[in-house]
């Protein structure tokens, strides 16, 4: 029996491992890295143990400090969420080695499937269609353009041990074959230490369906449905669902019989998810399968009743399965959103920062929804790490009443500090193609303007909440405040002085003309609008630049500061070359000092919160200076290069 359970993650997987553990009365042990020592789950867990260092490769990759706080605590089992060490079938038999209970499959099936092309081809054993593909061995271009040739295009190359996007690049034709390989293969090398890449027929606007098995060690197989992941940007999931809008129970039955045919061909023990792309006339292949829980896997539970991360204790622990495949049967429509900390208006960039305020337990907000949290009430939203604050679910009897129960639950959320994804999500899930089903991973290319969705909420309504809660505030902290009444003044008819402010669409002058306030505080106001009346929430945060004060009524929200009269002078980047316009790891310096670069021409490459940022050229010129090297981090806002004018 596991008694005391290392968890080897972080955020909000983390958190939940832990509450399942403690639910079975499971003793649990969190790991940490230096920048989350304050984090929710450190504080969850009954012992904790810091690791040394910050990023990811220091810190929860490390195999040996994780390894040492197994043995520090008296830990007998190691559950490892999903991403870092999750699938490294060395780390599995490293715990196995160790006495340690490995929450997960055995270490065999884990290395069969993490090597995509090997995966592939143990798929066509047990029949499990696939689309054609080619391993790419040589380093010979000519090699690689007859593989395309023999594949087809448009086709991806895809990096054989990687996931969630890294070493992936589309290519249309030949042309651009050569340096999509390349540029997959150099970041599947950082990411994942492997270089291998190989070509994949590429299906335009399939569905992304994945079945969930559950095997255990008494030679017990069944799956538990689809869920449907369409809804994408870079190759990520960022929308999931259960049931598929697109599913019949014959089509269930045939996926989930292949999915069950490989997971018996390995010998599978534990949760796992087998993803197959899925045409509209109802034809399927095999994607990839992941051998370890999925982000999505809490749709799975609330469709069907179930608690995976509870089955996978049980399981490691040598139980059998509860049920049979008959006994597998869907309740309702569950719809979950992954709420990250970038913004879908710049091509969805990371945003790390400060999170001041994130509530979502505000006045009318709906108790029924699933929110699996990364932070706390405020925290810090770290640049070494995958952007996520929470991902968030709804379930209800039908999938319309699910998508809308969770959009009106985001929109209610007050979230303060960095741009987040939220307005996109509750577009999506508010638009009419959303709702008729029609979700392929083309989604958000057909649906441009969900990323910059119009105000729910008039921008002077918030203005005025704004200006009028701001001004309150002030009053209140004024000693002199019962000297005089609002507004007065020295000089009779002294014009008062016209102060801009900075919004959402930048700086305007406040306008509040037909505009009626009531119920003022320095917490909010009671706006009237052409006749309709809006009740503002107004929190003020310190924030760089001055305060900010954060506007949301129930379901618009936005961020106002006023403009100094008297600005601090800006510490603007020196030299004529690009900065970084996010924190990060320097990966790639693609210039020397003295070299002649031309506008758009890609200097140095940035690598934060699991994603590339290439800092471009503004102008033709002459490198004066490179500032940085790869390995380097740097802050947001370094100038990374210096640029002269060309002579």
């Amino acid at each position: 029996m596991i008694s005391t359970l290392l968890v080897a993650n972080r955020g909000e997987i983390a958190r939940r491992v832990i509450r399942a553990a403690r639910a079975l009365g499971i003793r649990t042990v969190a790991v940490h890295s230096e920048p989350d020592a304050d984090a929710p789950h450190v504080a969850e867990a009954d012992r904790a143990v810091a690791l040394r260092g910050s990023t990811s490769s220091e810190t929860y990759l490390d195999v040996e400090q994780v390894l040492a706080a197994a043995r520090a605590t008296g830990a007998d089992a190691v559950h490892p969420g999903y991403g870092f060490l999750s699938e490294n079938a060395a780390f599995a038999r490293r715990c196995a080695a160790a006495g340690l209970t490995w929450v997960g499959p055995d270490p065999a099936a884990i290395a069969a499937m993490g090597v995509k092309h090997t995966a592939k081809a143990l798929a066509r054993e047990a029949g499990v269609p696939t689309l054609p593909d080619a391993l790419l061995e040589s380093d010979d271009p000519a090699d690689w353009a007859a593989a395309g040739e023999r594949v087809g295009f448009p086709l991806l190359v895809k990096a054989s041990a990687g996931g969630g996007g890294s070493g992936m690049r589309e290519v249309r034709d030949a042309a651009g074959l050569a340096d999509a390989v390349r540029s997959a293969r150099a970041e599947a090398a950082r990411s994942f230490g492997d270089d291998t890449v190989f070509l994949e027929r590429l299906l335009d606007a399939p569905r992304h369906v994945e079945i969930q098995v559950v095997g255990d060690a008494h030679g017990h197989v069944v799956h538990l449905g689809e869920r449907e992941c369409s809804i994408q940007r870079r190759h990520q999931k960022v929308v999931e669902e259960a049931p598929s809008p697109v599913v019949s129970a014959e089509l269930r039955a045939r996926m989930g019989a292949t999915a069950v045919a490989l997971a018996q061909q390995l010998g599978y023990v534990g949760v796992g998810t087998v993803e197959f792309l899925l045409d509209d006339a109802g034809r399927f292949a095999f994607l990839e399968m992941n051998t370890r829980l999925q982000v999505e896997h809490p749709v799975t539970e609330e469709v069907y009743g179930v608690d995976l991360v509870a089955l996978q204790l049980a399981i490691a622990d040598g139980e059998r399965l509860p049920f049979g495949q008959d006994d597998v049967v869907p309740r309702g429509h569950a719809v979950e959103v992954r709420l990250y900390a970038e913004d879908p208006a710049r091509d969805d960039r990371p945003s790390p920062g400060t999170l001041h305020r994130y509530s979502h337990t505000s006045p009318g907000n709906d108790s029924d929804l699933r929110w699996e949290d990364a932070l706390g009430e405020s925290g810090e939203v770290s640049a070494f790490y995958d952007p996520m604050i929470a991902k968030v679910i709804a379930h209800a009897p039908t999938r319309t009443a699910a998508a809308l129960r969770l959009a009106a639950g985001l929109a209610r959320a007050e979230i303060h500090g960095p741009a987040t994804n939220r307005d996109l999500l509750v577009a999506v899930l508010r638009d009419p193609d959303f709702l008729a089903g029609e979700t392929r991973t083309d989604f958000l290319d057909r649906h441009p303007q969900l990323r910059t969705p119009p105000p729910a909420t008039p921008r002077v309504v918030h203005l005025a909440a704004a200006v009028a809660a701001t001004s309150a505030a002030r009053r209140a902290r004024d000693p002199l405040k019962d000297l005089a009444p609002p507004g007065w003044r020295l000089l009779r008819g002294a014009p008062r002085p016209v102060v801009p402010w900075e919004g959402p669409d930048g700086e305007v002058v406040p306008d509040l003309d037909g505009v009626g306030l009531r119920d003022v505080t320095p917490d909010g106001a009671r706006v009237t609008l052409d006749g309709v009346e809006y009740g503002c929430r107004v929190t003020h945060h310190d924030a760089p630049g001055g305060v900010t004060a954060y506007v949301d009524d129930g379901e618009g929200h936005s961020a106002w500061r006023e403009v100094p009269r008297l600005p601090a002078p800006h510490a603007a980047a020196g030299g004529a070359g690009p900065v970084s316009e996010v924190p990060g790891t320097v990966v790639e310096v693609l210039v020397r000092e003295g070299e002649h670069v031309v506008a758009g021409q890609k200097l140095v490459v940035l690598e934060a919160m699991k994603m590339e940022h290439p800092a471009l050229a503004a102008a033709d010129g002459v490198v004066e200076t490179v500032h940085v090297a790869v390995g380097q981090y740097v802050e947001a806002h370094a100038t990374l290069v210096t640029l002269g004018t060309p002579e």
